[in-house]
């Protein structure tokens, strides 16, 4: 299982694989409907038909080598916070490696995502996965999503491009190259 992120704790975060047995905890993102379209997610599917689906899609990322969202449970309360990780992705014609991330709402602007986006880039550059992908690590955010912009920010990333995808949905692409994350990682 190629570019997942394990045994990997930061101060308050620790991540692990996804499991079935996470569909409970994960359920209530998907009362979230805004941001379905930020997500490719079609809004005519139930909540547990979506929540299955992402289950479904990350396992199999999994086993295809192809990275995958971790879960992110709190160290000190054990409790599911959310899902971060790398993921290879197609985006705008070109392999990349992204690090994507999805928090419950209950967990929003306390800095959980900027924790776990950092650790998650941070791994991808220390493990040199980013050298099968054009030595840079980004980050594909609808150009709607302006917490997620800002945790890139925060996550010394740069705006690289902003494209149209599925659905005519608009994307701003932000990355690292490797050599700006090994300067700043003196």
């Amino acid at each position: 299982m190629k570019y997942l992120i394990q045994n990997l704790e930061t101060e308050r975060l620790r991540f692990r694989l996804l499991q079935h047995s996470d569909f409970k905890a994960w359920l209530p993102f998907f009362d979230l409907t805004a941001s379905y379209s930020h997500l490719f997610l079609d809004a005519s599917k139930s909540k547990e038909d979506l929540c299955e689906f992402w289950i479904d899609k990350t396992l199999t990322r999994y086993q295809e080598n192809r990275g995958g969202l971790c879960v992110l449970e709190n160290k000190d309360s054990g409790g599911f916070i959310g899902m971060c990780g790398l993921l290879v992705q197609e985006i705008d014609g070109d392999t990349r490696l992204e690090v994507g991330y999805s928090l419950l709402p209950n967990y929003w602007g306390k800095g959980f995502a900027i924790e776990a986006a950092a650790a998650a880039k941070n791994y991808g550059f220390q493990n040199s996965y980013d050298l099968d992908f054009g030595c840079s690590v980004v980050s594909m955010i609808h150009i709607d999503n302006h917490p997620s912009i800002k945790v890139a920010i925060k996550n010394e990333m740069l705006l690289e491009k902003t494209f149209i995808a599925e659905k005519s949905e608009s994307f701003h692409v932000y990355s690292q190259q490797r050599e700006n994350w090994e300067n700043n990682h003196k």
